[in-house]
């Protein structure tokens, strides 16, 4: 029902799914008929859809976003024409940027995983409005972006002060967080999701949970030390 919808899974998806071109068509800016005026938002991912395509070597122009009403029959038409000749001059996905298929598809994978902290990371741009075609190229830089992926987050869990609460193990998104009932918690770095969820619902008594950039993460504790020995109530 609106543009607005279109999440960047589903635009990355389409390429990791070896689609050549990813074409979005919106209602005209400004005309929405909802207050959310999602179309704003549809641009706004478009344009960082297209920094995150050239991050990965790929060329932009294989993602294009358009805004017209349900009556613009023939102006849909010459954008889908003139989208198809451009997407046919590019050739295959991945082909004349010189990017192996498998290599390709692993790296949108990887960049896919990254989304949920994409999304927050970005959330005030991509909730903006831009009003000015000439202020498109400048929304997302270059530079922004391969900060972005440069500076990915990790998050851990420090056995010192873990108290087994549970309350990061029940919120987590993605099931990255491995514990139970008295047993110190563990972020599965290969699931994590980088979200972020479990520094912010983890109680600020305990402060188990350290957000770390640009340093590894320590090595979790073994299996067998994981359990948490609690003291039994006096009789």
């Amino acid at each position: 029902m609106c543009s607005g919808r279109v999440d960047l899974e589903f635009i990355l998806r389409a390429f990791s799914n070896g689609q050549d071109g990813v074409f979005i068509v919106g209602c005209r800016l400004n005309e929405c008929n909802y207050v959310t005026h999602g179309n704003y938002h549809a641009l706004n991912t478009a344009l960082l859809g297209k920094r995150i395509l050239e991050h990965i070597g790929l060329n932009p122009e294989r993602l294009n976003i358009q805004f017209m009403s349900a009556g613009d029959g023939i102006l849909f038409a010459e954008h889908m024409n003139a989208f198809d000749k451009k997407v046919k001059e590019l050739g295959p996905l991945g082909v004349s940027e010189g990017i192996d298929r498998g290599a390709l598809k692993s790296k949108m994978k990887d960049i896919e995983r990254l989304i949920p902290y994409i999304k927050i990371a970005k959330r005030e741009k991509l909730a903006g409005r831009l009003t000015r075609k000439e202020d498109y190229d400048g929304l997302f830089t270059k530079d922004e972006v391969e900060e972005l992926f440069r500076d990915v987050p990790s998050y851990y869990i420090d056995p010192e002060k873990c108290q087994a609460c549970m309350m990061c193990f029940r919120r987590c998104p993605a099931g990255a967080i491995v514990g139970g009932k008295n047993r110190i918690h563990v972020i599965d770095q290969d699931k994590c999701i980088k979200c972020g969820t479990c520094l912010e619902v983890c109680p600020p008594r305990f402060s188990a949970v350290t957000k770390l950039v640009g340093e590894p993460v320590p090595a979790p504790i073994p299996e067998e030390k994981r359990v948490i020995a609690r003291k039994g109530k006096k009789e």
